[in-house]
């Protein structure tokens, strides 16, 4: 029979979005992380897909995205770093396809035992185009997920 220590996670990942839930979602994932004594990994994805249509990425404007999106989580980051239980606090922001990026270049490398996301109200005509992240994380993620509403 496991103990509790080794039913606990040791790297909990963070999917955030950029809408008003994600504080939320970030305040749970760094209870959990600081509970498990883990590391906490924080991802953001900014959506390439218009700018991939458009054929071309100003830097500039990549560059005020990531800087608005670590300004809106500051203080809760500032937060999980001073937290006795979690280890280390990454904040990860990258451009490119919401979902292969995430699973490419965010979950493969990191390979956490934790995924924990928000459950976006994308309208039923959204959802069937485009589906939701944390469906997609829930069905393709090789670890627990949590899907915060």
């Amino acid at each position: 029979m496991s103990t509790y220590q080794e039913l606990g996670y040791d790297k909990v990942f963070v999917a955030l979005d950029g809408t008003e839930a994600q504080q939320k979602v970030l305040e749970r994932a760094i209870v959990v992380a600081a509970n498990n004594n883990a590391e906490l990994y924080v991802g953001y994805v900014i959506d390439s897909t218009a700018l991939e249509t458009a054929g071309f990425f100003p830097d500039e404007l990549l560059k005020n995205l990531e800087r608005d999106f670590r300004a809106s989580i500051d203080e809760l980051i500032k937060q999980a770093e001073a937290a006795e239980g979690i280890k280390k606090v990454e904040v990860i922001v990258k451009s490119g396809r919401i979902r292969e990026t995430l699973k490419e270049d965010m979950l493969d490398v990191i390979e956490p035992d934790l995924i924990i996301c928000g459950a976006r109200g994308l309208s039923s005509i959204k959802y069937a185009l485009l589906g939701s992240i944390s469906t997609f994380l829930t069905r393709n993620a090789k670890c627990d997920t949590l899907v915060l509403k």
